[in-house]
């Protein structure tokens, strides 16, 4: 199975969520390697900055302050932040949790739609915006 054989145009905010929080992870921790970080617990506490709810949530912000996102992201954004998940959000609240699947719905959607080029724009933009503001 390719991901050529999977509908984005029909999946779910969760499910979209789901491949979203994979991909973002491997772009943070490729980063922080990257960076020379090797020890586990450093490299897990520096990426919790990029890759929390409450972080995601936050960069969601700012994209929407900046116009970062053209429409059609705005729309598999809120797809995701709208859809009903069955799961609690941990250490944060469910307005910033769901907030927080809407970004990994949109991270989802640019891999699975094969927007590499774009999802790697997005990602060093987020990365960026992470260290510049000391997040």
């Amino acid at each position: 199975m390719t991901k050529e054989d999977v509908d984005y145009n029909q999946m779910n905010g969760i499910a979209l969520a789901y491949m979203g929080d994979a991909i973002y992870e491997i772009y943070i921790r490729r980063y922080l390697l990257a960076k020379g970080l090797t020890k586990p617990t450093k490299l897990h506490h520096k990426a919790t900055h990029y890759v929390s709810a409450k972080a995601q949530a936050f960069l969601i912000e700012k994209m929407q302050e900046q116009n970062v996102l053209n429409d059609e992201e705005l729309e598999f954004f809120k797809r995701g932040r709208n859809a009903k998940s069955h799961t609690s959000a941990k250490n944060t609240s469910v307005v910033t949790y769901r907030i927080s699947t809407g970004f990994e719905a949109l991270f989802g959607y640019l891999y699975l739609s094969d927007q590499i080029e774009r999802l790697e724009e997005l990602a060093d933009w987020c990365i960026n915006t992470v260290e510049k503001e000391g997040k």
